[in-house]
């Protein structure tokens, strides 16, 4: 099975700004920053699988993550180094605001 996945170098900004603008997305590039590789069904941020798969492929289609099949498997990374070459400094800075607080 084959998975788009475009160059950073070829999605407008604005595309990798409204991927970086959701909350959950958010958490998943937190997570993702800590480096490595995640399995996709191990993220758990108080959402569906299909939501959580949505927001994986958004995060893909932005040029944001690599998605690894392994078997049945989907393994996910975050494009790092691409994303600080062609964007430096972005990530740094969604990266070290506060997370949100959770209101009830």
């Amino acid at each position: 099975m084959e998975i788009h996945e475009p160059e950073l170098r070829e999605v407008p900004v604005t595309v990798v700004l409204a991927a970086l603008a959701d909350d959950v997305r958010l958490q998943i590039v937190r997570t993702l920053a800590e480096g490595g590789e995640y399995a996709c069904g191990t993220f758990e941020f108080g959402v569906s699988k299909a939501t959580r798969s949505h927001h994986l492929r958004v995060l893909r289609e932005a040029g944001l993550t690599r998605t690894r099949v392994a078997g049945t498997s989907r393994y996910v990374r975050l494009r790092r180094e691409e994303i600080d070459r062609l964007y430096p400094g972005l990530l740094d800075a969604v990266l070290s605001r506060a997370a949100p607080a959770v209101t009830s």
